[in-house]
């Protein structure tokens, strides 16, 4: 995995915020080829280890509810290039004609993706994505068009690497379903109040990344996903802890 020389960078992201992000990154060209050699073996290993539980889902979703397999939706990575990502369906068809953002108790899930969901099962087809270089083991979460258009200029950072499976956001945000459940407009808190608290995960994953840093991030998912729960890297001071509640009270209040 390569940076692009800054001047290749598209015009968008060669603004002086991203510029501190992407000098950081270019002084660990070393992790960087690590980091695309893991996820190329690894996830080719994973896809045919894995290709009978593709196939045990690929069933389940096709005999609970009318629809393809895959949920294909834009979503945006490295560059800000846009791709289709794959995730196995856990909602109706058609479902991303409402909120692009899914709640507790949300009524479009069905029978399977709930269960699908519950164990993070839909992701596992983003090996898919991995594999082919669209997306990382560890880093952002991918975000619809709708969403990155509206980054600031320094959230653009997390755009210089591809988008990632998991991070140490979708860690602490690991139940932001159920904290968005109950809120009126959720696209509108989760533009204003989830995405930028999301991002100084995002910022500071780029800021401190290293190679066994993301797989330290990939264990820490696993036991995350079983119910361990993290300390917040970010809350350094009783300030940041607190700050970091509020935004979770204000989330929940609307």
């Amino acid at each position: 995995m390569m940076l692009k020389k800054w001047e290749k960078l598209p015009p968008e992201m060669q603004t002086e915020e991203v510029r501190k992000y992407y000098d950081i990154l270019k002084k660990k060209r070393v992790s960087l080829f690590f980091k695309r050699a893991f996820d190329i073996v690894v996830s080719l290993i994973m896809l045919i280890v894995l290709s009978p539980l593709f196939l045990i889902l690929a069933i389940a979703i096709k005999i609970d509810s009318r629809g393809p397999v895959f949920y294909r939706q834009v979503r945006v990575t490295q560059y800000n290039k846009r791709f289709r990502i794959f995730k196995f369906r856990s909602m109706v068809q058609n479902a991303d004609k409402g909120s692009l953002v899914t709640v507790g108790n949300d009524s479009r899930v069905t029978r399977v993706g709930k269960l699908v969901r519950k164990c993070r099962l839909d992701e596992i087809s983003q090996l898919i994505d991995v594999f082919r270089g669209k997306m990382t083991f560890v880093g952002t979460r991918p975000e619809v068009p709708k969403y990155t258009e509206q980054y600031t200029p320094e959230m653009m950072a997390t755009l210089l690497l591809p988008a990632g499976v998991t991070s140490i956001a979708s860690i602490m945000y690991k139940d932001e379903d159920e904290l968005l459940d109950g809120v009126e407009d959720t696209d509108k808190v989760y533009v204003q109040k989830v995405l930028p608290a999301k991002m100084r995960y995002n910022l500071y994953a780029i800021e401190h990344f290293s190679f066994f840093g993301d797989i330290g991030t990939m264990f820490k998912t696993v036991f995350a996903v079983l119910g361990k729960k993290y300390p917040d890297v970010l809350a350094q001071s009783d300030d940041d802890a607190t700050n970091h509640e509020i935004e979770h009270e204000v989330i929940n209040n609307g």
